[in-house]
């Protein structure tokens, strides 16, 4: 397996060149980039520099964050979604990123399973179209909150395998994991060559209905069964990233060298004591 840094909150004061920077000088393999931390930088820069930044780095990017809320929405609202997703594949197939995540909306009160489902299908077909066209894969990411649409491994896998397009694939967040309750069980279920990064983070020891972003940890320092989680995918042959996403104020604080070297040496920490190693650089 290969090591992450995901910008899009993890290091939500420090701005992209910063990310790139503290991400290579930690070893990272791959960069998240939040899509508004980018958007401000090609404000004052090129996407030929945007380019060099990266190569001169050595980290590559993995993905572009994120298209959120993007079911349930009107025909203006989708209108929106379908120009960002232009906007960020675009900018993705630019910089070499394979990858775009997008998330569901919150589930719209007396909408059942099955409208779900269809929703969610539905769109997602219609931005992939738009996603094939850039060459990009679309990273489908379930959200365990109580009031999401999608909140399992399970439903999220189902609603990709219904979708049926080829450039569609999981982000599997393991807070979410937990959050919404999904099981081991479910990742065995799950064909490790769409699930195209997954999130490691930890939880604080709550009950999982009041769980927030807030309430996440470093690998480790919580209650998920992270080492069930990592042996499971390894089980199911996942040799992709593990990019490590947290959202916490705490951390914000921390100067960003500091929460990059600290949370590679907890995932490491973690990746020792299943047994698993790093395969190192693949680029």
């Amino acid at each position: 397996m290969l090591i992450g840094l995901n910008g899009a909150s993890t290091l939500e004061k420090a701005d992209f060149e910063i990310d790139l920077r503290v991400a290579a000088a930690q070893g990272y393999d791959y960069l998240e980039i939040w899509g508004d931390k980018l958007f401000r930088y090609l404000e004052r820069h090129s996407i030929a520099e945007s380019r060099k930044l990266i190569m001169d780095s050595g980290v590559r990017p993995l993905t572009i964050n994120a298209i959120d809320d993007f079911t349930f929405q009107d025909s203006a609202g989708f209108g929106r979604i379908k120009q960002l997703c232009k906007r960020m594949c675009s900018l993705a197939a630019d910089l070499g990123c394979p990858y775009v995540i997008l998330c569901p909306s919150p589930k719209p009160a007396g909408i059942s399973p099955l409208e779900v489902r269809l929703e969610t299908i539905s769109a997602l077909r219609e931005l992939a179209g738009i996603a094939h066209g850039y060459g990009i894969g679309l990273a489908f990411e379930f959200l365990g909150f109580q009031n999401c649409s999608v909140r399992t491994l399970e439903d999220a896998w189902d609603i990709v395998r219904e979708a049926d397009c080829d450039n569609v694939g999981l982000v599997l967040d393991t807070f979410h994991w937990y959050a919404g309750g999904s099981s081991l069980d479910a990742i065995g279920a799950v064909d490790p060559s769409r699930i195209y990064v997954v999130h490691v983070n930890d939880s604080e020891d709550l009950p999982k209905d009041r769980l927030e972003d807030r309430h996440r940890l470093l690998p480790g320092d919580g209650v998920i069964p992270l080492k069930d989680i990592l042996r499971s995918l390894a089980d199911i042959g996942y040799e992709g990233v593990l990019s490590i996403e947290l959202f916490r104020p705490e951390y914000w604080q921390w100067e960003p060298e500091k929460f990059a070297r600290i949370a590679m040496e907890k995932t490491r920490a973690i990746l020792d004591a299943c047994g698993l190693k790093l395969s190192g650089k693949r680029f």
